[in-house]
């Protein structure tokens, strides 16, 4: 969420999370079958990088090490949660792991962060594809190894992504079904074969995926939490920690892959530590004192009213704003469609209608940010004015199962008048509820159970209480006993999980390739998937068609036109109540880092491409 936060709500996506099941193409550079070794893989178009490159164009190659960076994450993935700890296994759904547990691990290949969806060698120094595109053949590097100085083999990745085929966190398991088996074809060279129903992206996230050591994993239970550090061979692992309260990342100085053009200029800082709060106002309260030095605010009331402590007027800390030209994808409160009450659209419409974002943001927010509109907010994939030709040919054949509204203007949120009590939007919500058979009853809204219309927010912070409430408020107009229920991280984690909510809010940040995870967070077979991110429940066989369709794009062009159309009717379904954007990323910093003068254009690296610098620091008065 980027307001007044509940921090566990801004989930940003980094891999995948659902079965994939479409006809491919091979990819190399996807044009056609590959038969020679490839060093790089995408989903479209030519690679960036050839090659011979020596290191990414948005970092820099000679960034000093060391010095310490200090934060409470601003994004995770996984069962990682960003307010407490009791496990290192993050790639399990057991258990709450502390965020950026990934970057102790390596994989065969990695993305380059200024091109849509490129990845390049790490452990793989290249890779062969059959020309049926079914079969990979990555190639490993020699000098690969785990922290204990042990080789990375080909056994070890074939163990790995068979492993989590099976015993993944879901986001996982569910991403690769049509990943079919890897083996190892000798120390060197593991194959990594598909069913042929994969979609284009899968290989590039079977890729990614982390290596573990067969022989570690051969002595620990891979399914079971554990606070026992795992053996790794990424740039980075654990160090120092205390349960709940914070963890360090300590970066390896003798990593075997420091020098390759992937890593080059990147994992500079000697310790990257975690701070973990509960509160909102108690993280301020630490970066106020020094204790963390990086802090992304999501709080608009705090970004304009409270950056004044003397640190700030001292010159020590700046406010920074840099660009986030990610989409931002779809942010709002989410209802809970596999409950009754919830079924039908016109509820569902109709309580998104007692939401006043134009109150909100000029009485909370300070104007800071604009209205979400589409779940593929901030990005061409976003549906505007009547669908044209190629997105009618994709509608036409569901026309008969989808509303009318569909094929017109695509649904926008309502613009009110801002008193914080439209009574021409409320009119028209009571109107659709009494057209949904719910009725009004001495004030009281019944449901079609004749019972009182009750509905409970789900949180893990009071600091979103300020905006709740007022929403809270117009319900009530309306008759509904709405309520909010704060709960402790690791019981919003588990009942998450479970689906165990009425409306819940949630960010999501997708990539500008549309992957796998699109089908966990739409896609029928993840509403019934415990640990998916489609929390709405969404289980529409046109949504799934239509995913199936953009994820089986064999151009940009036909994948910005299928999104399109899957945003019509995502959006006709009115299972979110969308909440608002801003298209940078607000950052405070105490003044001790060096970064490259422009951020790659489609992510925000900072603990991997940031540095520590030791004048600046020096002149503040703080130390390495």
């Amino acid at each position: 969420m980027t307001d007044a936060t509940s921090l566990s709500r801004r989930t940003v996506l980094k891999l995948s999370a659902a079965a994939a099941a479409s006809m491919t193409l091979p990819l190399g550079s996807l044009a056609e079958a590959q038969t020679s070794l490839k060093h790089g893989l995408s989903v479209f178009g030519e690679l960036k990088y050839g090659p011979g490159f020596e290191a990414f164009d948005y970092v820099r190659k000679d960034a000093p090490k060391g010095g310490k960076f200090a934060f409470s994450a601003p994004s995770w993935v996984f069962n990682q949660n960003p307010q407490t700890f009791n496990t290192f296994n993050t790639f399990v759904l057991k258990g709450d792991a502390p965020p950026r547990m990934e970057q102790c691990f390596d994989a065969l290949m990695v993305r380059a962060l200024d091109e849509p969806d490129a990845i390049y060698g790490l452990v793989a120094s290249g890779v062969e594809i059959s020309a049926d595109g079914n079969s990979y053949i990555f190639h490993l590097r020699p000098e690969a190894r785990f922290h204990d100085g042990s080789k990375l083999t080909a056994e070890d990745v074939a163990f790995s992504f068979n492993l989590l085929k099976v015993s993944g966190h879901p986001q996982i398991s569910q991403a690769i079904q049509e990943f079919t088996e890897a083996k190892a074809l000798d120390e060197a060279r593991v194959e990594v074969v598909f069913s042929g129903k994969q979609t284009r992206q899968l290989p590039l996230i079977v890729a990614t995926l982390p290596i573990f050591s067969k022989r570690y994993y051969s002595a620990y239970d891979f399914t079971q939490s554990t606070l026992t550090p795992p053996l790794s061979s990424g740039p980075y692992k654990v160090g120092a920690h205390e349960v709940g309260r914070f963890v360090e990342f300590h970066r390896v100085a003798d990593w075997w892959a420091k020098d390759l053009p992937v890593a080059v200029g990147q994992n500079n800082f000697d310790i990257i530590r975690i701070e973990f709060f509960r509160e909102r106002q108690v993280t301020f309260e630490a970066f106020k004192k020094g204790l963390l030095t990086y802090q992304e605010e999501f709080s608009s009331k705090t970004w304009s009213t409270e950056y004044t402590f003397p640190a700030v007027t001292e010159g020590k800390v700046l406010k920074k704003e840099f660009p986030d030209n990610r989409p931002s994808g779809a942010q709002g409160w989410f209802f809970n469609t596999r409950l009754q009450k919830f079924a039908d659209p016109r509820v569902r419409r109709a309580l998104g209608l007692a939401f006043d974002f134009e109150w909100s943001n000029q009485n909370l927010f300070y104007g800071m940010y604009s209205r979400t509109q589409s779940f593929f907010q901030n990005s061409d994939m976003m549906a505007t004015g009547l669908p044209d030709a190629a997105e009618l040919a994709l509608l036409e054949p569901y026309r008969d199962r989808l509303p009318g509204e569909v094929f017109g203007e695509p649904i926008l949120a309502p613009a009110s008048d801002g008193s914080g009590n439209d009574r021409k939007l409320l009119r028209e919500a009571s109107e659709l509820l009494t057209e949904a058979g719910l009725m009004r009853k001495d004030g009281v809204l019944l449901g079609l159970d004749g019972k009182p219309f009750t509905i409970e927010f789900l949180d893990d912070s009071s600091a979103f209480d300020r905006v709740v409430q007022p929403y809270i408020a117009n319900l009530k107009r309306l008759g509904v006993a709405a309520t909010s229920r704060i709960v402790d991280p690791a019981q919003y984690q588990a009942r998450t999980n479970d689906y165990d909510f009425e409306v819940t809010g949630r960010r999501y940040s997708l990539s500008a390739t549309l992957s796998n995870s699109t089908r966990d967070m739409w896609g029928s077979k993840a509403a019934g998937t415990p640990g998916s991110y489609n929390l709405a429940g969404i289980k529409d066989p046109v949504v799934d068609a239509l995913l199936e369709k953009a994820l089986a794009a064999r151009t940009r062009k036909e994948m910005v036109i299928a999104a399109r159309a899957l945003d019509r009717v995502l959006r006709a379904g009115h299972y979110w109540v969308p909440q608002w954007n801003k298209p940078y990323h607000s950052v405070a910093i105490w003044d001790v880092f060096g970064y490259p003068d422009e951020p790659p254009f489609y992510d925000f690296p900072v603990e991997t491409t940031w540095w520590f610098d030791k004048d600046k620091a020096a002149k503040i008065g703080i130390a390495g």
